[in-house]
């Protein structure tokens, strides 16, 4: 009997089936060819450790070498397998992958689970990722949600695997993994969150961090500490499921304890500084890939000074400003606002505003340099120029005064006189020579600063007068190398930029030192030689004080951001008391250095020519202790005597015997060493006969001859 053909049915099976083993036998195949080109194409251990694909990590650090600011990936120390505590490497693996001992870099179980779980919930599948995954997509992938990125995902956790053993896989994935808060690896995090080494993590500690990895943002302390605790319940739930940790020990660990790292103040104000100098790195260094440390001048414990002291004394409702710079430009403090969180404008290097009377340092050093001279007499009389008529603070003019006594009080009409003798086009090239980069007017009343400058470029501008006339450029990177020391960038002082002859530095600091003593900076007094300028504007909307003692040159500017008038604010007043304090600290490990008053000056500043040189009065001062004119004391008249009886008229005495030209020069020679430059000098030089002295004047017969009373 004939035997019975297979039915279509059994036949579709049998097919089927034979497509479906091909077809697994392809697939193990083209996975295996997969994985084994992955394979060689994976960087090397030493490559991977390296975390140069996470970016570009900046570390700022202070003058005394410590981190003030971080930008970038922060990575902190790499620890191998052996160093990492053995309580953060379980907690991890139970709360992101407990079955990471057993799996060959993909968790069967755990892809059905979230298929399960996907479909269940009416959801995207979710939850699959190993250790390993997540390592390979942290390293080689981004975090699109595609089931092609995840077909990559699985074959390079695969290749990973075959590649690396599981303690390297785990280092490697607590080392590179985002905590948030800037921190990549449990090193940085640790540092970041409780501000001490990975190496010395607690329980609690270990399961705060591990909570971290699902959702950064969310979880990270900096975020929301309260998130970070409740997130590391969880965890130390998972744990002791897990038979990692008792329920005991869970309990003991208790993360509502744990206290977090806090930013203080003097990182929030360090920002100012920090803000100025990392857009500099463009134009110093080209490395743009590798973690570097930028070491800056910036003294924490000035900084500190000075944010107490500008929030000490601006008025309320105004900001501060104050830059701190030492003998060679280098920036000790820097403070740009009362608050860096409320406010980022950095009002220090940005902010314009109308100096006042400390743009007079431009108005005395042209003047100095063009021959005048500190104890020379000046008149403060009312002038007009071009309808124009500046006045001064108090009202009153005091006539004839010393020039160093109308610098000390701020005399407005001296300065603008001063101006317009050497020309206010030379006054703006000074005030440029200095280093203001703003735009300045020459218009008369520039004198008196209304032209709108930066307060870093006015603190240089009197930095230069306290370095003897040398030009100083503010600086705030001493130093460029890479995580291992290399150096990339070095600054170097530039000493040979001479802005003025050192007698004109000299005799700008005996004035500047002058105000301070007994002018209107007397609140800036330090104790020891200390030298500056105030300055206000119109209606008090700018309060400004900038000076320097024992190598530290100080500025500090006060007004509101809107331009109103803040009733009481002087350059005297809350700034220089606001100096004041900063400098009572600033320099209070320094040695007292005196100034240097005196330089030798150029013979025709020397020369004692009475033809050109007008003498003041020695027996009266031209003004009193507060500033105020004195009128001289009268001279005393002669009258020639009344004949007291009939007889010859006597004849007035004869005048003094005169010297003639050349002996006199001869015998001032002789006294001093040095010969007389004056008209007979030039003469002489020039071999023109000797002028003759001409005849004493006579008085008219009528006149000698008139009675007294007629």
């Amino acid at each position: 009997m004939a035997s019975t053909p297979p039915s279509r049915l059994r036949q579709g099976l049998i097919a089927g089936l034979k497509i479906a083993v091909y077809a697994a036998v392809v697939g193990v195949v083209a996975l295996g060819v997969a994985v084994s080109v992955a394979v060689s194409q994976l960087p090397s251990y030493a490559e991977l450790i390296r975390r140069d694909d996470l970016g570009q990590m900046i570390r700022v650090r202070s003058a005394d070498g410590r981190v003030i600011h971080a930008m970038g990936p922060s990575f902190g120390e790499w620890l191998s397998h052996d160093e990492i505590p053995p309580i953060m490497r379980e907690a991890m693996v139970a709360v992101e992958d407990r079955r990471f001992r057993s799996h060959p870099g993909i968790d069967p179980i755990g892809i059905a689970r979230g298929i399960w779980v996907g479909f269940s919930q009416g959801d995207n599948i979710r939850g699959v990722s190993t250790i390993t995954q997540q390592l390979a997509r942290n390293i080689f992938l981004s975090n699109d949600r595609s089931f092609a990125r995840k077909t990559r995902e699985g074959i390079l956790a695969l290749a990973l695997e075959w590649r690396f053993s599981k303690d390297q896989i785990l280092e490697l994935y607590l080392n590179r993994v985002y905590f948030g808060g800037g921190a990549y690896g449990i090193d940085a995090a640790s540092r970041r969150f409780f501000g001490h080494s990975a190496t010395e993590l607690s329980t609690a500690e270990a399961a705060i961090i591990a909570g971290l990895v699902k959702a950064p943002s969310n979880y990270s302390p900096t975020a929301d500490t309260e998130a970070a605790r409740d997130r590391a319940a969880v965890v130390l739930d998972l744990m002791v499921r897990n038979e990692t940790i008792t329920a005991e020990q869970a309990e003991a660990a208790d993360p509502d304890r744990i206290e977090f790292e806090r930013s203080d103040g003097q990182q929030n104000s360090a920002r100012y500084f920090t803000d100025w100098v990392l857009p500099q790195l463009d134009m110093l260094i080209d490395e743009t890939v590798h973690p570097i440390d930028v070491w800056t001048t910036i003294d924490l414990g000035m900084q500190r000074a000075a944010d107490a002291a500008v929030n000490a004394h601006t008025p309320q409702g105004a900001q501060g400003a104050l830059v701190a710079l030492d003998r060679d430009g280098a920036v000790r403090a820097m403070i740009g606002g009362r608050d860096y969180v409320n406010s980022i404008y950095n009002r220090a290097t940005q902010a314009t505003r109308q100096p006042g009377s400390s743009f007079k340092l431009f108005v005395y050093l042209a003047a100095l340099e063009s021959g005048h001279r500190p104890d020379a007499v000046v008149q403060d009389a009312p002038i007009t120029i071009a309808g124009w008529s500046p006045r001064n603070d108090n009202g009153r003019y005091v006539g004839a005064v010393p020039l160093r006594a109308a610098f000390a009080y701020s005399i407005n009409t001296v300065a603008v006189r001063l101006a317009q003798d050497v020309g206010t086009r030379t006054v703006a090239d000074m005030a440029q020579r200095f280093g203001i980069t703003s735009r300045v007017n020459t218009n008369p009343s520039m004198a008196l600063g209304t032209s709108e400058v930066r307060l870093i470029d006015m603190t240089r501008a009197y930095a230069a007068v306290a370095r003897g006339g040398v030009g100083v450029t503010p600086y705030g990177i001493r130093r460029v190398t890479t995580a291992d020391g290399t150096l990339l960038y070095q600054h170097e002082d530039d000493e040979e930029r001479v802005l003025v002859q050192p007698w004109v530095a000299a005799q700008m600091t005996d004035l500047l030192q002058g105000v301070v003593e007994h002018g209107t900076g007397r609140a800036a007094a330090l104790g020891r030689p200390t030298a500056g300028k105030t300055g206000t504007t119109t209606s008090n909307k700018d309060g400004w004080f900038i000076g320097f003692s024992s190598g530290i040159t100080t500025g500090v500017w006060m007004g509101r951001d809107d331009n109103r008038a803040s009733p009481g604010l002087a350059g005297g007043r809350a700034p220089a008391r606001a100096f004041h304090d900063f400098m009572m600290r600033a320099v209070a490990n320094r040695p007292v250095e005196p100034f240097v008053t005196e330089a030798a000056a150029p013979d025709w500043m020397i020369a004692e020519d009475e033809e050109f040189w007008f003498t003041p009065p020695e027996d009266d001062p031209l003004v009193d202790p507060d500033g105020y004119a004195i009128e001289p004391a009268p001279q005393p008249t002669f009258e020639e005597p009344r004949p007291e009886g009939p007889g010859p008229r006597k004849e007035p005495a004869p005048p003094p015997e005169r010297r003639d030209p050349i002996d006199r020069d001869r015998t001032d020679r002789e006294r001093t060493g040095r010969e007389r430059i004056d008209r007979d000098w030039l003469e002489r030089v020039i071999d023109r006969p000797p002028r003759r002295e001409p005849p004493p004047r006579r008085l008219p017969r009528s006149d000698r001859e008139r009675a007294p009373g007629d």
